[in-house]
Parts: structure tokens; C-alpha cells; sequence
């Protein structure tokens, strides 16, 4: 389910870039209104813990807030929206000193029996590779998180 093609690397930068997708039986509304509204995101993302922001989806140039964890710790990352195509595509920009820029994708694609969901991670300027375990956590996590997002809006 997941595929990973680099993006051209930068002098001292290591650009990432990770995508994971799963079909759900539903409209395209439904899947993209839940899961550009960040309210939902601790229903699905583990890591994801609290959310300021209001209980709706974002839409282009809308900033919110989001309390994340990792294993080093707690983290504070401040979200821009940089582009909304309800109910299709959805790009959000937010970073870290450890990762650099993170730009998360939310695509939806109808199919046969509904939508594809297909999830993408980019770092274009990440400061150092991602190591095996590293990889391996982050598939596990995106799995996870695609079957919790399908159970959830198929429940709807």
C-alpha cells in the first residue's frame, strides 16, 4: 500500500516522500470533509492528541494548531491549509526543526465501490534520511489510520 519515490535532493537535505491509500464505500464529501476537519484527527492518528482550531473542515488558508507526539516528546505544530479542492484535494504545510517542511496530501478519487483515499506524506527538505525503523513505524502508523478513517466513515 505504500509507495516511496524520492524527490531530488537538496545539498545538505534529505527530501521524503511516503503515500498510502485505501478504498472506502462512501461519497467523496464524506471522506474529505472528515478527514480535512483536524477535530477528527486523534480519532485516526495516533500521534495526533489535541486540536485548536474549529470543528470543521479547513479550507484554503485556514491556520490551525495541533498538540502531536513523538518518541522524543511532545511537539506543537502550527498548520497552514495551502490547498483545498473540496471535495478532491488538500494540502496542508507545517514543519519541525528534526524534519523540516512537512506537506501532508489528502487525495480522493472515485472507484468502483467508492473512493480512494490515498494519503501522502512529503518532507522536500528533510534534514536528515529516515532510517528502516523509521520507515516501518510510519507504514504501520498510515495503516492503521487509513483502516480507522474507513471504519469510521463507512459507520457515518
Amino acid at each position: 500500500m505504500e509507495t516511496g519515490s524520492p524527490m531530488p535532493a537538496g545539498a545538505d537535505t534529505h527530501p521524503f516522500e511516503r503515500s498510502h491509500s485505501i478504498v472506502i464505500a462512501a461519497q467523496p464529501e464524506a471522506v474529505f470533509d472528515y478527514v480535512t476537519n483536524p477535530r477528527t484527527w486523534p480519532q485516526w492518528i495516533a500521534s495526533s492528541h489535541e486540536l485548536v482550531c474549529d470543528d470543521r473542515p479547513m479550507r484554503y488558508g485556514d491556520t490551525f494548531h495541533e498538540y502531536w507526539s513523538t518518541r522524543s516528546g511532545p511537539v506543537e505544530l502550527d498548520w497552514l491549509v495551502i490547498a483545498c479542492n473540496q471535495p478532491r484535494l488538500w494540502n496542508g504545510l507545517t514543519g519541525t526543526e528534526f524534519t523540516g517542511p512537512i506537506i501532508v496530501e489528502y487525495r480522493c478519487d472515485d472507484v468502483p465501490g467508492g473512493v480512494k483515499f490515498t494519503r501522502t506524506l512529503r518532507n522536500p527538505a528533510r534534514p536528515k534520511p529516515p532510517t528502516p525503523d523509521m520507515l516501518a513505524r510510519i507504514d504501520a502508523e498510515a495503516e492503521a489510520a487509513l483502516a480507522a478513517i474507513k471504519r469510521n466513515v463507512e459507520a457515518m
